[in-house]
């Protein structure tokens, strides 16, 4: 039909206003609007900017504007957009056509009724929805989820009378689950319908239409529907080029040595140059040299730092950008008065709309976007497109480079810039095929049961007592499911009606009841609400949402970044800055934060693979120009520019890049060739690059293929890492080549291995969450809030682990096709390999010295994949690298008897819970009673009253007389049982079934008494044999293999759990963990926290330093206190173990290393004559060693040669280590010797030598300088004997810093331990050290891997009742542990506080700013002080009653007071405490020369009543300082 005879046949309103506003239809149009009279399903595929959208909605304006004036108003037309944006734009656009006609109408008279448009998204406002349900518009415009929303409310009923709907963008969710969720609803709605609605479908340019179409109508009576396709044909001009800013792209990513100002740590990060610096101004020219300029990248994280970068560069410019003068919201003062903005869906609705609008205003000369402005929203008048880095396939370059020229007729003009050289290589074959119009093919999905098993719970929750006949006709109308088989269709109303393959899945709740004698439907209570809340196909990402305070939205941010922020900091959104004000459970409370500068934000996302097709193109291109290249460079070059728009330098970059790769291997991978690379990489080990050009689809399954049959075959742990251009494998160290008949799996078993493979995949775990959470099977627990990202891994992982046992589960057999057939692609695979058997693929195999250029494009990714592994704190890392074995640590902690930490009233709780006893747990209608038999198992009628609310006997009656409960006869009793069942009881107890169950119900189970007994388990507190035997009336000796066998499935345990039992039980694993948790929350809650005080007592008495007792016994207790802690050497004979052992005498420790029971070991040196040292007892050195942090271990010859000589004579005298040591001088063997031991590398038999370190006698010069003359005289000295004796008795004796016998440490240890045993002995023994064991004490240890490290071994302890965990003491951490005894000692610790004018010099307690029984400045922070108090050698403490009073260091003569102190009463405390130093013999005098960092004179205001106070207590004035000698 003419174009002028089809706008006849529209009414004269709308005949004029065509007319007056165009010359004629465009062809789309023509075609499109004669197929739609026609009352045909329609396609129209035509390229943007052809008036498709106003051929959809003429014909049918047409009809709305020619109605009885008097008809009642209905909707009629709805419109489907798969973008919020995308359909705001459209309300927006149809009001032109609208108010037009209606201007046409007055003027030529015409009758005309204005059709009422309204929009329902997302978006839309409760109070709007309610409007549309009292007054329906004509023209509906919605969202596939909207529409889903609506169908599954009392809204749908607005929607009986439509009679067109039409489909935007219908090639953009054709191939998704999202256009399966659409093409359902589309089914569902013509259930509504009056009569079957016509459908149009809008779509870009697509292959192969005919799929588009059938997707589009659906299936009829077993065949498609017909769809007519109008196929506009004419290709939109497209004036592409692809832009190279550099001459040489193979210097880029190379590491460079320029210096650029910033911190000094910035020189220590290896930095590479970037082909950014490059790119950006050439961009921002571009920008400059067009009015309206959309750019385009492929993440949401890299469209925020272009845009960043384009406006730092336009501001260092003087560039001017937008005006943020009249503004009327934060959010658009915010967007103004940038010269670029970014957009993409992580910024608010309202956000987008504003930066569009600016664009289109010219307020904003370009905007940075992703897919968020792909599809056909009206951008105005742009341009220019640009597009960052290939759009990875055809369809998408389309798309994107043609929003510019978006008028009719107008060419589309785009330019390109690769950031990388195989960027460019793909770039080079987009570019052809979108000037081809060769796009890739659409596939829609095939049986997406998820998709299906929601819609189900949704079309029943609307449609009581639905049959499942009825139901299979409208599901197989859909095109998606036209193929869906009667079996998989009851798979899956079995998992809805709560038939599940195992008692295992006693977590999932039946979301339906299917009557299977009437065989009809109908939906459980809250069924509707779980579908609407949970509806959709989008996969919930956890994400928060980022709010202003006054509740505007602002966009939204991943979780994992979330997590890494605090409130202060600054990250840009939309390339603007914001400040953090707050974060809630569920949101990012901001503020602007203009020109300042903010951290980029990320968001983790899946990116598409290079689709087959074009990765076959990739291929094809590569021989073919390299071919050319051989024949002809010049023509090459040629070709590139003139069939590919490549720029010049483009051209020779991908020339260049090409010779190269040819160069280094000798061929090139391409669609007939791949190659096989082999080389070692940085670090040594080999790498495997399969060089290939068919995309990650194809090598995604071929890597985890390999991975799969390497490990079974050969035992080798390969890592491999796909990416569209190939597979690297990194092979183990000890593995150097692998058959190359290993890498080329037979393509008759792929698929069988992948099934077997894919499974033990992130990838899979991650797919089969979001496949459950569609199936409503994992939903929201709160609806109106976000759910963290974890939990949803967590719950899907329990699910998962439980799924994976059952191989016909529906959400695993979906799981395994979505990655088969959608992620993947295992045909084209299976084509590869069948090729490469057959040789018309040929293989090539090369060994390279150093990665060829396509190999380091390769491993880039390999970093880029890696490139946090490194990047946890160094305690997490080293918390990592002591993984416990669990195994290994429950046997160290021994046999779990929780009889003393399982509490009897949370047992007797938690079992009124399981048996839904307990108050909210009893039944309140029908389908809760089934509920209750179907969780707790049989029941009779008393028993079942106990668990309903009300009567239950009606209740019961209903089920019974709906065949969903049976009464049988269970251990002489008459029971209920769920119908479900049925067999269970026949072939465990030999139950008689009564007649009519359906046969689904009766089929043979596996091990029915096993999950009979796992249900009794499940719904029990700890109960023994004869339990289980008396409620089944079954031997007790086949109960005991029923429980043994669930036992060895650990699903049971058994032992001592029942306080005041006498028996062992058995107890089902969960069950047993939920009493243990609320047991421990129990205990936690009934201890109060004592102030920090207290626990300054406590640790004091907890170390025995307020009561010290007598003899070696107290030394044993005090060095067990103290094994493994850091010790400062010239404190432990002065001020720790004299408190602590009454009487000490050096002899006392001597005895008991030379006895070799105990062991000392150097932690570490502290100047030239002090250091830190450990005590252990021998036997365990061996497993708290390996626990603690080390020093770096010495290095030098002299070392070395020490090292030797004491690993090959063992325990050796100074004369036997001179004469092994050559070229070193005495004061340097001496040096070296004590240097190993302050590394923990050697110790001696006695602390004699420790002691002449201590007392002045220095460890020799350094092994690894030469002395000055003085220090050499000085060195003489000290290694001249004390008495007189000839040379070589001196020689034999040595020095007195080398008196004794020297071992290694290592020797001392009998058999290293495993890391599980070391950090659990070192965990027990800071329990023992401590008491009550805080995060702050285990930080101050010195321990490897921090407090992560041993918090596995102190969370265990604390399950199996040896410890406790509370929160013991206010102030520090939630994470307290505790051991039993010292709970009661710390909660008797509680006294009064020191008050002023209390004569308590008595109980002042004088410790070593460092002993471990010291709390402050570790554990404790300091009490407020204008000093700075440290825990350093030679400071002391002084504590009464756990107060810190003052702090002193006899070396720098330095005194700290603290706020309290300055009372006159406890200051005389202190100062007497100052003059017990001297009483005590620890000093001889005590000189007060600084005061809180300040001089002692009395200039100071700060100092002076301090001054004054200590000459009232017996200080005097000296030459340096304040005296007191007493």
């Amino acid at each position: 039909m003419a174009k002028s005879e089809v706008i006849e046949r529209f009414s004269r309103a709308v005949r004029a206003w065509f007319t007056a506003s165009f010359p004629a239809p465009t062809a789309a149009q023509a075609h499109g609007f004669d197929q739609i009279f026609a009352g045909e399903h329609t396609l129209i595929s035509a390229p943007t900017g052809s008036g498709k959208t106003l051929a959809a909605f003429l014909v049918a304006i047409d009809r709305l504007v020619t109605r009885d004036i008097n008809e009642a108003s209905a909707t009629r037309v709805l419109y489907i957009s798969p973008l919020r944006a995308l359909a705001f734009d459209v309300e927006k656009n149809l009001r032109a056509p609208i108010v037009g006609i209606r201007h046409a109408a007055e003027r030529i008279g015409a009758d005309f009724r204005e059709p009422l448009v309204a929009m329902r998204t997302g978006d839309t406002s409760a109070r709007d929805r309610q409007r549309m349900v009292r007054n329906p518009p004509d023209i509906l415009i919605t969202t596939p989820e909207s529409l889903y929303l609506m169908l599954t409310s009392s809204a749908r009923s607005t929607l009986a009378n439509v009679d067109t709907v039409i489909i935007d963008e219908i090639h953009a969710i054709a191939a998704t689950k999202r256009g399966a969720h659409l093409a359902l609803s589309l089914e569902r709605l013509e259930e509504l319908t009056l009569r079957p609605p016509q459908r149009i479908g809008l779509s870009a340019t697509q292959r192969p239409l005919e799929e588009v179409a059938r997707f589009l109508g659906g299936y009829i009576d077993g065949a498609p529907r017909p769809v007519s396709i109008v196929d506009a044909g004419a290709r939109k001009t497209l004036e592409v080029e692809v832009v190279v800013p550099v001459e040489d792209m193979g210097e880029i990513g190379k590491v460079t040595h320029e210096l650029r100002s910033g911190p000094a740590t910035a020189a220590a990060v290896e930095r590479r140059t970037s082909i950014w610096p490059s790119i950006t101004p050439r961009i921002l020219e571009l920008v400059q040299q067009h009015r309206s300029t959309i750019i385009f990248c492929n993440a949401r994280r890299g469209a925020e730092r272009l845009a960043a970068q384009l406006n730092e560069l336009a501001a260092d410019l003087g560039l001017a950008g937008g005006d943020a003068a009249g503004t009327s919201t934060p959010v658009a003062a915010e967007v103004a008065g940038d010269f670029v903005k970014a957009h993409h869906g992580s910024l608010a609705r309202e956000q987008r709309i504003v930066i569009e609008d600016q664009l289109k205003r010219g307020q904003l000369r370009a905007i940075v976007a992703t897919s968020s402005l792909e599809l056909g929203i009206d951008m105005g008048a742009v341009d220019l497109v640009i597009q960052v880095e290939s759009p990875g396939a055809v369809s998408r370059g389309l798309q994107r480079i043609g929003r510019a020229g978006h008028a009719v007729g107008s060419p589309s003009r785009g330019k390109v810039f690769p950031k990388h050289r195989h960027d460019l290589l793909e770039v080079a074959v987009v570019a052809r095929r979108m000037l081809d119009a060769d796009i890739e093919s659409t596939r829609y999905l095939r049986n997406p049961l998820d998709v299906l098993a929601q819609h189900i719970v949704a079309h029943v929750a609307m449609h009581p007592d639905t049959s499942v006949a009825a139901l299979t006709a409208m599901v197989r109308r859909c095109a998606n499911f036209a193929e869906l088989s009667d079996e998989v269709r009851n798979n899956v109303l079995d998992l809805l009606a709560g038939r599940y393959p195992s008692e295992e899945f006693r977590d999932l709740k039946p979301r339906i009841v299917w009557d299977r004698i009437a065989d009809t439907l109908r939906a459980r209570d809250g069924a509707q609400r779980l579908a609407v809340t949970n509806g959709g196909t989008i996969p919930d990402r956890g994400l928060f949402g980022v709010f202003l305070p006054d509740g505007t939205r602002v966009g939204e941010l991943d979780e994992e970044m979330v997590y890494e922020t605090r409130p202060g900091e600054t990250f840009i959104l939309g390339a603007s800055t914001w400040r953090i004000e707050d974060v809630s459970f569920d949101r990012v409370i901001v503020n602007p934060a203009p020109g300042e500068p903010g951290k980029m934000p990320y968001w983790h996302g899946d990116r598409l693979g290079r689709p087959l097709e074009l990765g076959r193109a990739v291929g094809e291109f590569l021989r073919t120009i390299r071919e050319q290249q051989v024949e002809s460079p010049a023509a090459a070059e040629a070709t590139l520019q003139t069939q590919h728009c490549l720029d010049p330098l483009a051209a020779r970059n991908l020339l260049a890049y090409v010779s190269e790769q040819v160069e280094a291997t000798g061929t090139l991978p391409d669609d007939r060739t791949i190659v096989i690379e082999r080389f070692r990489d940085e670090i040594g080990d080999w790498r495997i690059c399969i060089h290939s050009p068919f995309g990650t689809p194809v090598h995604a399954p071929w890597a985890i293929a390999l991975e799969n049959r390497l490990m079974e075959r050969l035992g080798i742990p390969v890592e491999t890492m796909y990416g569209d251009d190939g597979i690297v494998l990194r092979l183990p160290e000890a593995i150097d080549r692998v058959p190359v008949e290993e890498l080329l799996i037979d393509p008759d078993e792929i698929t069988e291995v992948l099934v077997a493979a894919v499974p033990q995949t992130a990838l899979f775990a991650a797919r089969f969450r979001e496949c459950a959470a569609r199936a409503l099977l994992l939903p929201r627990r709160r609806p109106d809030q976000r759910t963290p990202l974890w939990q949803q891994r967590q719950r899907a992982a329990d699910l998962l682990a439980v799924a994976a046992k059952y191989p016909s589960f529906p959400m695993l057999l979906e799981t395994s096709r979505e990655c088969l057939q959608d992620v993947f692609d295992v045909p084209a695979l299976r084509d590869v390999l069948t090729r490469l058997r057959s040789r018309a693929i040929r293989l090539v195999t090369v060994d390279t010295p150093k990665a060829s250029p396509f190999a380091q494009s390769l491993l880039f990714n390999w970093i880029a994949a890696y490139m946090y592994e490194g990047d946890a704190p160094l305690a997490e890392r080293r918390a990592a690298a002591l993984a416990l074995d669990r195994d290994l640590l429950d046997d160290l902690l021994g046999s779990e008897e929780l009889r003393e930490l399982l509490d009897a009233e949370v047992i007797a709780d938690v079992e009124l819970e399981l048996q839904h006893i307990a108050d909210g747990r009893r039944a309140r209608n029908s389908d809760e009673v089934h509920d209750v038999l179907r969780r707790v198992g049989d029941l009779t009628l008393d028993e079942l009253s106990l668990r309903v609310e009300g009567d239950a006997s009606p209740l019961v009656a209903e089920l019974v007389a709906q065949r969903r409960v049976i009464e049988l006869v269970v251990a002489g009793e008459q029971r209920f049982v769920a119908a479900e069942d049925a067999a269970r009881y026949r072939d465990a107890l030999g139950c008689a079934l009564p007649l009519g169950l359906p046969a689904a119900f009766t089929e043979p189970v596996d091990a029915p008494l096993n999950e009979l007994v796992s249900r009794y388990a499940r719904t029990h507190a700890p109960f023994v044999t004869r339990d289980v035997a008396a409620r089944y009336g079954i031997a007790s000796e086949r109960a005991a293999v029923a429980l043994a066998q669930l036992e060895a499935a650990n699903r049971l345990v058994r032992g001592e759990f029942r306080p005041f039992g006498t028996e062992r039980e058995w107890c089902d694993v969960e069950v047993l963990r939920l009493v243990r948790r609320r047991s421990l929350a129990k205990l936690r809650k009934e201890v109060e926290p004592v102030d920090q005080q207290t626990f300054a007592r406590f640790l004091a008495s907890w170390h025995g330093v307020d009561a010290p007792t007598h003899g070696t016994e107290a030394l044993v207790e005090a060095v067990t206190a103290l094994s493994g802690a850091a010790v400062v050497a010239s404190t432990l004979e002065t001020d720790v173990l004299p408190l602590r052992v009454r009487g000490y005498r050096a002899a006392m420790l001597d005895d008991l290393c030379t006895s070799g029971e105990v062991v000392w070991v150097g932690a570490g040196a502290l100047g030239g004559n002090d250091g830190r040292i450990r005590l252990f007892f021998a036997d365990q050195l061996a497993t708290l060693v390996p626990a603690l942090e080390t020093t770096d271990a010495p290095q030098g010859g002299v070392h070395d040669q020490v090292r030797a000589a004491l690993a090959r004579r063992g325990a050796s005298f100074w004369g036997q280590l001179r004469a092994s040591v050559r070229g070193a001088t005495d004061s340097e063997l001496l040096a070296a010797l004590w240097d190993l031991v302050w590394a923990g590398e050697v110790t001696n038999d006695s602390l004699t030598a420790l002691r002449a370190v201590l007392h002045g006698a220095r460890s020799g010069k350094s092994a690894r300088s030469t002395p000055a003359p003085s220090a050499r005289r000085a060195a003489a000295r000290l290694v001249r004997p004390r008495h007189s004796r000839g040379a070589a008795s001196a020689s034999r004796v040595g020095p007195p810093a080398a008196q004794g016998r020297w071992s290694l440490v290592s020797q001392l240890v009998e058999s290293p331990s495993t890391p599980t045993q070391a950090v659990h002995a070192l965990a027990l023994q800071l329990l023992e050290r401590h008491g009550v064991l805080t995060r702050e004490a285990v930080l101050a240890e010195g321990v490897r891997g921090g407090f992560a490290g041993v918090y596995g071994v102190l969370k265990a302890l604390e399950e199996r009742g040896t410890v406790r965990r509370g929160y013991f003491v206010d102030g520090l951490g939630a994470a307290q542990f505790a051991v039993p005894g010292a709970i009661d000692r710390l909660r008797a610790c509680k006294e009064p506080p020191l008050s002023a004018g209390t004569d308590a010099t008595r109980s002042v307690v004088v410790l070593a700013a460092t002993d471990p029984a010291q709390p402050y400045g570790a554990t404790l922070e300091w009490p407020a002080t204008d000093g700075r108090p440290v825990r350093s050698a030679g400071a002391v403490v002084f504590l009464a009653d756990g107060h810190a009073l003052g702090w002193f260091d006899v070396r720098s003569h330095h005194l700290v007071t603290f706020e309290r102190t300055l009372d006159a009463g406890i200051f005389g405390v202190l100062a007497e405490a100052l003059g017990g130093l001297v009483k005590d013999g620890r000093t001889a005098s005590v000189e007060v020369r600084k005061i809180n960092g300040e001089a002692h004179d009395d200039k100071s205001p700060n100092t002076a009543a301090i001054v004054a106070l200590l000459e009232q207590h017996g200080f005097v004035r000296g030459y340096r300082g304040l005296v007191r000698r007493d």
